[in-house]
């Protein structure tokens, strides 16, 4: 099997922004070269295949993205089959979205070509179990200790899913959400990925959980995780499509209707789905946001009052930002 690389140049301060972006466009398990030791915890973030450096950073960092070639030519991105024409035009309209916020120095894209090599089982040397507070994230190779049998345990793979919970922002949006978690919550999981915050709400007992994902391989992913945590079908729903640009997905959802919903989502798309997320929410609903990088915490704080919606609490971890506001 071979596969194209699509190599960007770019800042080493760039490097989580760039990857969360080209994520959101299905562009997972980013490969960084850079002159940065790595810390554990960052290596179980992604996929790492570098050499140890002892060079003083040069504030570089190279993001390799690897994309399936089928036989014919085509590029297999999820079930979907594409051109690396199609992807590059996607890559570099993300790159020129982020450039308008920062630096990311040079943003070029070079395309290359590599042999089949097992990405998932290499997650396996830096993907281990941790936990998030009381809440146990195991992937499927790895066994429960008994000294942790009385935690809660969410059951997750890093090679089959979009999020593994070791992200800042899934961290901020887990502890967010368990604050307000009761028995009678109905959760709108809006850009879910991998399902993950469905699956720890619903593992803490709330009603039923909706998700909604701009990508058709987020339906596989979803129902994976849901499976491997025995989440019964009828606790939860996944519709395929844009809430912001579609009307047909809004009316599916249903208006005015959650107690909850969260995204964990760049603050560009945060901005334009915030006045959408008040319409799902009942009166008095939460609206708990991640995926905001420091300095967008008031672009993403003004749109919530701009909505008319009253700010409960901003919190942080590393460079990133949470934000929940309730429905007044």
């Amino acid at each position: 099997m071979k596969w194209k690389k699509f190599i960007i140049e770019t800042t080493t301060e760039a490097e989580d922004i760039i990857i969360s972006a080209l994520y959101d466009i299905g562009l997972e398990g980013a490969q960084i070269e850079d002159k940065i030791p790595l810390t554990e915890h960052e290596k179980a973030q992604m996929f790492v295949d570098i050499p140890p450096q002892e060079q003083e950073d040069d504030g570089i960092a190279y993001l390799s993205f690897f994309v399936e070639e089928t036989e014919d030519g085509k590029l297999k991105r999820g079930e979907e089959e594409t051109d690396t024409d199609v992807i590059l035009r996607e890559v570099e309209a993300e790159l020129e979205a982020v450039r308008g916020f920062m630096d990311i120095g040079k943003g070029t894209i070079t395309v290359d070509e590599t042999q089949d090599r097992d990405w998932i089982n290499n997650w396996k040397a830096y993907f281990h179990q941790f936990a998030i507070d009381d809440l146990l994230i195991v992937p499927s190779w790895e066994e429960v200790s008994e000294a942790d049998r009385d935690k809660k345990v969410l059951h997750i793979d890093p090679g089959t899913a979009f999020g593994t919970g070791m992200h800042e922002t899934t961290q901020l949006c887990i502890r967010q959400l368990r604050t307000y978690l009761t028995a009678d919550t109905r959760l709108l999981d809006i850009g879910t990925g991998s399902g993950i915050l469905s699956v720890v709400s619903l593992l803490y007992g709330i009603r039923e959980a909706k998700g909604t994902d701009l990508d058709p391989c987020a339906a596989a992913a979803v129902k994976e995780n849901m499976e491997a945590n025995h989440i019964p079908e009828e606790k939860w729903e996944l519709i395929i499509g844009n809430v912001i640009t579609d009307q047909a997905v809004r009316d599916a959802l249903g208006y005015g209707c959650y107690d909850i919903v969260a995204a964990n989502i760049l603050a560009e798309v945060l901005v334009p789905l915030t006045p959408v997320a008040l319409s799902f929410l009942k009166p008095g609903g939460i609206y708990i946001m991640s995926g905001i990088i420091d300095e967008k915490e008031t672009v993403v704080t003004e749109a919530v009052k701009a909505a008319g919606m009253e700010i409960l609490s901003v919190t942080y971890q590393g460079e990133w930002v949470g934000v929940t506001a309730r429905k007044v």
